[in-house]
């Protein structure tokens, strides 16, 4: 249900496989996708996806009431790919809900499709977020907004969340990939030593 494809020049690709269930997550696949990540700091550039419309509703919801909603496994996989030292695009192929927002927030950039929406129903499913997922969105989109996800539960369609900085760029389903590839394109033909360098400058606070 987790696609791994790694081409010559170094790039990861990480597709959600799991259409008919939303690519909704069972533990079984986060903890594949915590392995890749750890794996992937050999990675020149990873793109994380998903297959059909919906990038990922978040925790399975049998997973979820059998305790998956507050695994620690969400905090090591946001965790393992915020600290990734190349290039990391969240390709939204469509909505991202609950906890997949951390991978998102993880990531470096994030490109999403027209359709796609974001939420965070946290309130009305009676958990908290995970505690970087609140920390990464505020640093993003400022405390207000946040709480308008977190707190409110709205759900925010692309072109708001591009507008409060969600998201940085909104293309046609047909081209997300495209985009992905191309915003890579500079760091995989670069040395990697000046290719991190920049990157740790981009995020040195």
């Amino acid at each position: 249900m987790i696609n791994l494809d790694i081409t010559d020049n170094g790039l990861w690709t990480v597709t959600l496989n799991r259409p008919d269930k939303a690519n909704a997550l069972t533990g079984a696949m986060l903890e594949q996708l915590c392995e890749i990540a750890v794996r992937a700091q050999a990675a020149r550039g990873m793109i994380v996806t998903g297959t059909g419309r919906v990038f990922s509703a978040g925790a399975d919801l049998d997973a979820a009431r059998a305790g998956l909603a507050t695994s620690p496994l969400w905090e090591q996989l946001s965790g393992a790919i915020a600290d990734l030292p190349c290039l990391t695009v969240a390709a939204l192929n469509g909505t991202l809900a609950g906890g997949a927002n951390g991978m998102a927030l993880a990531c470096d950039l994030r490109i999403a499709v027209p359709t796609a929406k974001v939420f965070y129903p946290v309130m009305k499913l009676g958990y908290r977020p995970q505690p970087s997922d609140a920390i990464r969105m505020s640093a993003l989109i400022g405390p207000a907004r946040t709480k308008l996800i977190l707190a409110a539960g709205q759900k925010i369609d692309a072109e708001e969340a591009r507008i409060f900085g969600l998201i940085d760029r909104i293309v046609p389903a047909e081209e997300l990939m495209n985009c992905a590839r191309d915003l890579m394109a500079d760091v995989l033909g670069s040395e990697t030593q000046l290719a991190h360098a920049i990157l740790a400058d981009c995020t040195r606070s």
